[in-house]
């Protein structure tokens, strides 16, 4: 028998046709939707659960680390902090004021210090690549549920900290938090079972200046290779954030010592700073790789916080330093003199040749912009306040501390994204 003729077999091998070019349109769609090619996109600024299910969200437990997510994944491939510019938004609502919350060191009040203008404290940054997730006390003190955080350095390190505990110490109620001060100091949210702490080593290792028992920057020595009388505070620690930077900037030579200080005059010997601070940060490397367990401590590095002390930097006739200053440098990827990219490049090789991982906090060239909002005049000399009449003299501004709120809060925001 012949097989029928006409256009029947044509329909068919049409509908076979579509049939196939469907499943393969299909497979193609599944195929660019799967993971085989993650396209990602830049981080948004979600601050919420990616998951809509409610009781999902309801059943995981708050201090389980794990299961929180924000809906932000910080890929430092795609996303660098570090390039952007400074905008100015009126609409910005800071989280505390100078103030309102009771925390902050006269030194960083600039507000009742006497600072009339408010313009630095409505700057905000703006990466290139990405966005930048708003800081969300919130979110900042779910994810410290049951952790201890604790900042480790100097006055710089400590402003972070107190930006840090006025960022999220407003929400608590007042009868859920308490605050110790001290060489330690240590700021308890009670319900949250968290603690936000400061540890004063301006040098990370021993000196002899460090609690101004000495306090000529002349007369300071320090012991490269002694830290475990201030690092025995830091074990059990879930968040370490380390930094040190312009205590080893006092001098172009450093007075370091090896062993004890009853060697006195003696026993030290004068090194270039880049190779005293090498000595003192392998020391610290050494402690973190020998004692920290990378499972169950998150450890971040807080880049150098520039100084603004050299005004023709930016243009100005030089001495009158950050005195008066209300606008950001516009100048993109501006670097001054009070920046050491020599002392960054230490800091980054001896970070290389960890076993433990270190995250940097890299706030430098962020701030390299902002003349400011510094202290400036509005802060204290000696313990005391400065007189009408100092405050009229640019020479007694403050251009390496920084007014709160302020630019601490930026990196905070930073910081808050990367843990």
């Amino acid at each position: 028998m012949k097989p029928p003729s006409g256009k029947f077999p044509v329909i068919k091998i049409c509908v076979l046709l579509f049939l196939v070019i469907f499943l393969y349109a299909e497979s193609f769609n599944l195929f660019f939707s799967s993971s085989i090619i993650n396209l990602k996109p830049c981080p948004t600024n979600s601050t919420k659960p990616k998951s809509n299910d409610k009781k999902t969200q309801q059943m995981v437990p708050i201090h389980n680390a794990a299961w929180f997510n924000d809906g932000f994944v910080y890929e430092p491939e795609e996303c660098d902090f570090r390039n952007g510019k400074w905008v100015f938004n009126s609409s910005i609502k800071p989280l505390y004021s100078g103030t309102s919350c009771p925390y902050i060191s006269r030194p960083y009040s600039c507000v009742k210090n006497g600072r009339v203008d408010s313009d630095y404290q409505y700057w905000e940054w703006q990466p290139e690549d990405c966005n930048l997730p708003k800081f969300n006390p919130e979110l900042a003190l779910k994810k410290l549920q049951g952790k201890r955080l604790l900042f480790v350095g100097d006055s710089l390190q400590k402003s972070q900290w107190e930006s840090f505990v006025c960022m999220v110490e407003w929400i608590i109620p007042e009868k859920q938090k308490s605050m110790k001060r001290g060489t330690h100091s240590v700021f308890k949210a009670k319900e949250y079972n968290a603690t936000i702490e400061f540890y004063w080593a301006p040098m990370l290792v021993e000196s002899n200046t460090e609690f101004f028992t000495i306090r000529d920057p002349k007369k300071q020595i320090v012991k490269v290779d002694s830290i475990m009388d201030r690092a025995r505070n830091w074990t059990g620690v879930d968040i370490l954030v380390f930094n040190t930077y312009i205590w080893w900037m006092s001098d172009i030579k450093v007075k370091a010592l090896w062993g004890s200080f009853g060697n006195g005059e003696e026993g030290y010997e004068e090194l270039e700073n880049q190779i005293a601070y090498n000595l003192g940060l392998r020391t610290w490397a050494n402690w973190v790789d020998s004692t920290v367990d990378p499972n169950k401590t998150r450890v971040f590095f807080t880049t150098m916080s520039p100084t603004h002390t050299r005004s023709a930097d930016w243009g100005k006739k030089d001495g009158v330093k950050c005195f008066n200053e209300t606008k950001p440098i516009g100048k993109r990827k501006h670097w001054g003199s009070g920046s050491s990219k020599e002392m960054m490049r230490v800091v980054e090789k001896v970070v290389k040749r960890m076993k433990v991982g270190v995250t940097f906090i890299n706030i430098t060239q962020i701030s390299e912009y902002r003349i400011d909002a510094h202290s400036s005049v509005y802060t204290e000399s000696g313990g005391k306040l400065l007189s009408e009449e100092e405050k009229a003299n640019p020479r007694n501004a403050d251009c390496i501390h920084w007014c709160l709120p302020g630019v601490p809060d930026t990196w905070n925001q930073i910081f808050l994204a990367m843990f």
